[in-house]
């Protein structure tokens, strides 16, 4: 049966590659039919995922996708992107425009593969997700600088009342890999302690597990990991959130199509649509058709699902899942506080050493994104105070005077700046210009349905 199970899977994998033959992505690179934005289209055979992969490519070259047109009926797909760098200008740089080409196009080691990345020899993954609470950050790092582990990078989130993490660590002696069995139990079961330190009647199972097998992307696994957790499910008095921050979510069944429409309208943020996008593939849902807006301060989506067995959501209480997972999905990563970034050189103990800081004069970091890259560490911190509530200036000055002020910044956010920008600008050139204004696009004769 094993050879069997083996036998079979080598066939799948080379008709895989034999249609990627077949059937070569093609990418267009357009900096002409729109005047804000660089239009990128990619045709490719399609299979359950791809879209994922396409957006993920984007998303982490952090270029910021303004609209997009997917269309994927038959064995075909057709996705159209307009994007912009950070400060919402086009896409210019040679060397991005052709990583972009050489990771979407015919000669893509990246298409046709599961999103993820192989593991590495350099530093070993560890995945930890519990209860959150004040200082839990602090606690972590500290025991990991006593293990004489180094944090090389790591990805923080929290969301209701859960706190998940991937981090890449190493021996501060030899800088490398840890790949002692008695060691890694030890530091799993001492993480774990830390994780199940805060009793609670609504407090769930902690984990920690180091990561051995082909690492998923660490964003990826983030959503994966507290959507398991079910973080989705609600904790507490529903009435404590702030309803003109919550994302607007609506299903609905278009019964002529036998497909489902998920319509979502949130405040615009970075990775939007990589977020949504993760979280209906994990749930093992597939986008025929979409469309997105995010050129002013609210963003909109609009999905034609089916689960990958061929069917609409079918009940209501599968309809009211899909919606929290999504909002869950969405409220992940939603930079609560002020962001704080930290870049100086690296060392042993850095990170143990900013948190404590932080804990000593009571903030709590809500999201954090560790990275080092030769010799240089730059951290972004997310923080309010012990109590949830917005920091105080005297305390960030406070910080900033102890860790060094050229050393510690408080970065503005200037995606309204760039959201201002690209409203005055004239659309008139755009690639899709009304062609998104009702449901019937998908009767056009646009799409391209390969049998």
């Amino acid at each position: 049966m094993e050879s069997y199970m083996s036998f079979s899977k080598d066939m799948d994998e080379e008709y895989e590659k034999l249609i990627k033959r077949m059937n070569p992505p093609r990418v267009v690179i357009n900096n002409e039919s729109s005047k804000n934005a660089t239009v990128i289209q990619v045709d490719s055979a399609n299979r359950h995922g791809i879209l994922l992969e396409v957006v993920q490519i984007l998303t982490d070259l952090n270029l910021v996708i303004t609209k997009a047109y997917i269309s994927s009926d038959g064995g075909w797909f057709m996705d159209v992107f307009n994007v912009t760098d950070q400060d919402g200008n086009k896409i210019t740089d040679e060397e991005i425009l052709d990583f972009i080409q050489k990771s979407l196009g015919p000669d893509s080691s990246c298409l046709g593969t599961a999103v993820g990345v192989l593991p590495s020899t350099d530093y070993t993954t560890i995945e930890l997700i519990g209860r959150d609470r004040s200082g839990l950050l602090s606690e972590l790092t500290a025991v990991l600088s006593h293990l004489k582990c180094n944090v090389v990078n790591a990805e923080v989130w929290t969301h209701n009342t859960r706190a998940a993490a991937v981090m890449n660590i190493t021996d501060q002696g030899t800088n490398s890999a840890i790949d002692d069995s008695e060691r890694l139990s030890k530091i799993k079961k001492v993480l774990c302690n830390v994780l199940g330190g805060s009793s609670s009647t609504h407090s769930r199972e902690a984990k920690t597990e180091v990561v051995t097998h082909v690492a998923a992307h660490a964003e990826r696994r983030l959503h994966q990991m507290m959507y398991d957790d079910r973080d989705y499910e609600q904790v507490g008095d529903e009435e404590d959130e702030d309803e003109r921050q919550r994302p607007n979510v609506s299903i609905d069944n278009w019964n002529d199509k036998d497909y489902s429409v998920v319509t979502i309208r949130c405040k615009d943020r970075p990775k939007l649509l990589f977020d949504t996008v993760c979280t209906l593939t994990d749930m093992q849902y597939v986008v025929f058709h979409g469309r997105v807006d995010a050129e002013g301060p609210e963003a909109y989506q609009e999905y034609y699902i089916r689960h990958v067995d061929g069917s609409p959501v079918k009940s209501e209480a599968e309809r009211q899942r899909v919606i929290q997972c999504l909002e869950a999905a969405i409220k992940r990563r939603v930079s609560e506080g002020l962001k704080l970034e930290l870049c100086t050189s690296d060392r042993a103990g850095l990170l143990s050493d900013v948190t404590r800081i932080f804990r000593e004069n009571s903030l709590k970091v809500t999201q954090a994104e560790v990275t080092t890259k030769g010799g240089k560490a730059v951290n972004s911190f997310y923080v309010r105070d012990a109590y949830g509530y917005p920091v105080n200036a005297k305390t960030i000055d406070t910080i900033r005077k102890i860790i060094g002020q050229t050393i510690l910044k408080v970065k503005a956010n200037n995606s309204n700046e760039r959201k201002q920008k690209v409203a005055q600008e004239s659309q008139s050139g755009s690639l899709f210009g009304g062609l998104f204004k009702s449901r019937s696009f998908c009767n056009f004769g646009l799409v391209r349905s390969y049998s």
